[in-house]
């Protein structure tokens, strides 16, 4: 018939407990007619991932280990818990955050070209990036992953009480408000490309965004004022200033010696760009796409399933741990040791 049925997320809090409520509802609805919901796949920026990847030849050819030397991907929030003790501490930022927003951020970004913008392509493409991540055990989880929770501090010029001075807070808690990831992709496009991943609450600024940067130079001819230049960038802004900026150097204007050379932003912002045009809401234009019987902007059953697979390797790991979250101030961008996961490589976080 034409019912669909609407799951929002989280669709359980496991692999297993999401194989539960996938055939609970398979026996009564065809996968055609089920919608499971991740509202940033209704994002205009976020959307706008496939068309700059794939409608701009600029990007297209430079989109791969040839040219890109890593990724970084950043969801932060402002709002800590505020009241929602209870649920957050089921399930912490890993399985309320990265199992689902960031997960699909990255397979769009790392996806091969689809065949076409139908469901069925861009699931097929999502799930072969999903099939390659590479898993994270309690081998490599201390290296690979850094956990954080918030203690007291200040957002936007207020006190905020620590995660564990929470009200109803449990101060035993072990339950992670921040995570930052190194994801390593085993595919040919992405060898040696570590996509960086890292989400909190209480954190600095609200920002999410995608930080494309590009290897340095092979040769650097300005090393007599530079010693190295810095890499391009490509920085998509996903919310709240939505927009495109490439970072280049240019030279500075002067008749000086030598070449004086300053960064400066090749800037699209959406909103000076499309003036006058009303931006949909995600839910709006998801509600709309499920009318329409559309299902390419909603999650399939084997993207959910292997998202939690990867998920659930990295919860184990930590329940095998001694560890407990590293402290972080509120209103920071997370814990020192987040610094040092990029700094182990030879890179630092977009600030």
């Amino acid at each position: 018939g034409d019912t669909r049925v609407v799951l929002e997320k989280p669709i359980g809090k496991d692999l297993e407990s999401s194989r539960e409520i996938n055939d609970m509802v398979a026996r009564f609805f065809d996968e055609g007619q089920i919608y499971r919901i991740d509202h940033y796949l209704g994002k205009e920026t976020v959307l706008n991932l496939i068309a700059l990847r794939f409608a701009n030849s600029i990007f297209t050819t430079n989109w791969d280990h040839n040219t890109i030397d890593h990724v970084q991907i950043t969801v932060a929030e402002q709002v800590g818990i505020e009241g929602r003790w209870g649920y957050f501490d089921q399930s912490g930022q890993l399985r309320d955050m990265v199992q689902n927003h960031l997960m699909q951020i990255l397979t769009l970004i790392a996806m091969e070209p689809p065949v076409t913008l139908d469901a069925e392509s861009l699931r097929n493409e999502k799930l072969k990036v999903l099939k390659a991540l590479r898993p994270i055990t309690e081998d490599n989880v201390d290296e690979k992953v850094v956990r954080g929770q918030y203690g007291p501090g200040f957002v936007k010029g207020r006190p905020v009480p620590g995660y564990l001075e929470e009200e109803g807070a449990n101060p035993e808690s072990t339950t992670e408000t921040f995570v930052a990831i190194r994801v390593d992709i085993d595919n040919w496009r992405w060898a040696d490309v570590p996509f960086y991943l890292r989400t909190g609450k209480a954190m600095a600024t609200k920002r999410s965004e995608v930080v494309i940067s590009f290897k340095r130079l092979p040769h650097n001819i300005f090393a007599s004022s530079y010693k190295s230049l810095p890499p391009n960038k490509l920085i998509i802004k996903l919310q709240p200033d939505e927009g495109v900026e490439i970072e280049m150097l240019n030279k500075v204007p002067g008749l000086g010696q030598g070449v004086r050379l300053q960064r400066t932003m090749l800037d699209l912002s959406f909103s000076d760009a499309f003036k006058g045009q009303r931006i949909a809401d995600a839910y709006e234009r998801l509600i709309l796409e499920i009318m329409n019987g559309n299902q390419a902007l909603f999650v399939h059953r084997d993207e959910v399933e292997l998202s939690w697979k990867w998920i659930d390797s990295i919860h184990e790991a930590w329940e095998k741990s001694e560890e407990r979250p590293k402290p972080y101030p509120a209103g920071s961008w997370g814990p020192v040791a987040s610094v040092a996961l990029l700094a182990r490589d030879g890179r630092e976080w977009e600030e």
